[in-house]
C-alpha cells in the first residue's frame, strides 16, 4: 500500500497522511491522526526510505570501505561502525576494496552516488596519495587506521603506530634478543612508515645499528611472512628474533620457522601487531600489540554521526590518537 491509498482510505489528502506519518507538528485533529495510523499498520504500511531522503536531504545510511575483510582485525572494526551507527538509527553500507586502488576508486564514487550521508574508510596499504578527485565535498569522510593527508577529509581516527612499534621491538631487547628482523608490508602505507620508525628508535637506544638486510617489505599477509623468513633462513641471515608488521605475518613466521625445526621462544623470539582474535589460539600463543580496533570503529562512526548531525560547525579536521597496548604472550 502507499500514500495515496491511505489516503483515500482515510478520505484526506495525502500531504495530510504524510505529515502524519513523519510526525510532524501541524493542526491535524487527533481522530483523523489515529485513523490514518490505524490504517497504516492494519495494511502493513512500510515507508519509502528513498522518498523520504529526498524530502529530508538525509538517507540515515553510511558506507564503510576497507581494504581486506580475510583480514581478522577488519571485522571487528568494522563491528564497532556498526554498533554505533545502530544506536544513532543509521545503516551502514559494507564495501571490501580488496587491497585494489581501482575497486577503491569505484566504492568511494559509488557511495556517493547513492546518496549516502557519510563515509568511513580505510584505505588500501598500495596507496599514498591521489584519491582528492574521489572525495566530494558534500559527503563527509572520516578516515581511520591509515592516514592520508586529503584536504576534503573532515575527521581521522588513528592509532599511535610508531609508540606501538617501538614498545614491541623494546619488549624483544628487553628480553635479551638483539639481531631482529622486522618483517612488515609496503612502504607506501604510513602505518609501516611509522612502525618502521618505532623500530628504528628501540634498536637506536640500545646502540644497536639499522641493517637494511633486516627488513623485509612486502603485504600485510600471512603468506608474505612465510617467503619471507624463508627468504632470511636461506640466505644465512643471522637472526634471533622477529617483529612483524601484523598478526598474520606472525602467523606466517611462526609456522615457517617451526617447519623448519625452529623452536619459539628458545631460538627465536616473535612480536606481532594488532591482537587479532588468532593471536591467542595458535601455539606458541602471540605476543603482539593490541590495536583498539572496535574503538576505532565506534568513534569513527561517533564522529561521522555528530558530522553529519551538525554541518554547520567549524571547518577543520577532527582528529582522534588512540594508544597500543602490549600483550605479553608465550612467543617471548
Amino acid at each position: 500500500m502507499i500514500l495515496k491509498d491511505i489516503a483515500r482510505l482515510a478520505d484526506v489528502s495525502i500531504a495530510t497522511v504524510s505529515m502524519i506519518l513523519n510526525n510532524k507538528n501541524q493542526n491535524i485533529s487527533a481522530s483523523t491522526r489515529e485513523n490514518v495510523l490505524r490504517i497504516a499498520r492494519e495494511s502493513n504500511y512500510i515507508p519509502n526510505a528513498m522518498a523520504r531522503s529526498l524530502i529530508i536531504g538525509k538517507t540515515k545510511i553510511i558506507g564503510l570501505i576497507v581494504p581486506e575483510i580475510s583480514n581478522p582485525f577488519f571485522p571487528e572494526l568494522a563491528r564497532g561502525v556498526e554498533d554505533k551507527a545502530n544506536e544513532a538509527g543509521y545503516n551502514v553500507i559494507f564495501c571490501n576494496s580488496d587491497d585494489d586502488p581501482i575497486k577503491e576508486e569505484r566504492y568511494l564514487e559509488m557511495l556517493a552516488e547513492k546518496m549516502v550521508d557519510g563515509i568511513i574508510f580505510v584505505h588500501t596499504a598500495n596507496r599514498s596519495e591521489g584519491l582528492e578527485k574521489y572525495i566530494r565535498q558534500d559527503v563527509p569522510v572520516i578516515l581511520i587506521d591509515r592516514d592520508m593527508d586529503i584536504d576534503n577529509v573532515k575527521g581521522k581516527v588513528l592509532v599511535n603506530n610508531f609508540h606501538g612499534a617501538y614498545m614491541g621491538v623494546k619488549h624483544l631487547l628487553d628480553k635479551g634478543y638483539k639481531k631482529i628482523a622486522f618483517i612488515t608490508g609496503s612502504l607506501k602505507s604510513n602505518i609501516t612508515f611509522d612502525r618502521l620508525q618505532g623500530y628504528k628508535k628501540a634498536l637506536s637506544e640500545h646502540d644497536i645499528p639499522i641493517d637494511e638486510k633486516y627488513i623485509m617489505l612486502g603485504q600485510y599477509k600471512s603468506e608474505w611472512g612465510i617467503q619471507a623468513t624463508k627468504q632470511l633462513l636461506s640466505e644465512g641471515i643471522d637472526f634471533d628474533s622477529v617483529f612483524c608488521g601484523n598478526d598474520l605475518i606472525a602467523i606466517g613466521v611462526v609456522k615457517t620457522l617451526i617447519n623448519n625445526g625452529l623452536k619459539i621462544p628458545d631460538d627465536v623470539g616473535i612480536v606481532g601487531f594488532d591482537d587479532i582474535w588468532m593471536a591467542s589460539m595458535i601455539m606458541p600463543e602471540l605476543t603482539t600489540v593490541k590495536q583498539p580496533n572496535y574503538e576505532m570503529g565506534y568513534k569513527a562512526s561517533e564522529m561521522l554521526i555528530d558530522i553529519i548531525a551538525n554541518p554547520e560547525t567549524p571547518s577543520g579536521k577532527k582528529m582522534i590518537f588512540l594508544e597500543t597496548e602490549l600483550i605479553i604472550r608465550h612467543s617471548t
